[in-house]
């Protein structure tokens, strides 16, 4: 038996140790969302996370997948920045690369909102798009960067908040300050 932690959830899976991750997701744990494109880790279809990395599940064996957390596209639960940049873009056409595009954007932007279009590109290299969305991919991901920069912004303390909290725990220098000044004016 082979144990698995995917998308927050303990699993376990009879399976041999070199079955490629994908068909494990696929086959015994009835995750469709990530998808088969072409068996060689060369199209991108296949991506999820593995310990927080973008990784192509149709090459990977299961058992590299044991310590690590598994996250798939399901995990994003179609309510992500993400999902809903891809919507107001219109990125999707036939739809069938689209959960790898969405995984390899997430992992991107889960380690910088603020991608520079080359960034965004490298990602991106290697999710193959046979309907040639690359543009509209691109401006999604911008979407969804801006969106996650404004959370970012409201998450953080009010720059009063801020300062209220610096002066109540910065020890007062006031009174060496002062001492200072008096001695460099003598």
């Amino acid at each position: 038996m082979i144990r698995l932690t995917v998308n927050g959830e303990t699993r376990e899976v009879d399976v041999d140790p070199d079955t490629p991750l994908l068909w494990v997701l696929r086959e015994e744990l009835q995750m469709t969302g990530t998808r088969f494109g072409c068996g060689k880790a060369l199209c991108g279809a296949c991506t999820v996370h593995l310990g927080g990395n973008p990784v192509r599940s149709c090459s990977t064996p299961v058992v590299a997948a044991q310590e690590l957390e598994v996250r798939t596209i399901e995990s994003l639960g179609g309510e992500h920045p993400v999902q809903a940049a891809w919507v107001a873009e219109n990125v999707p056409q036939c739809g069938y690369c689209q959960s790898g595009q969405i995984m390899s954007a997430v992992a991107l932007l889960e380690t910088n909102t603020t991608p520079s279009d080359e960034e965004i590109a490298a990602a991106m290299d290697g999710n193959i798009c046979r309907c040639g969305t690359y543009p509209r991919i691109q401006k999604a991901i911008k979407r969804a960067a801006a969106e996650l920069e404004l959370r970012k912004a409201a998450e953080a303390p009010a720059p009063e908040e801020e300062a209220e909290t610096t002066r109540l725990e910065a020890p007062s220098t006031e009174g060496a300050m002062a001492a200072t000044s008096e001695e460099t004016n003598r």
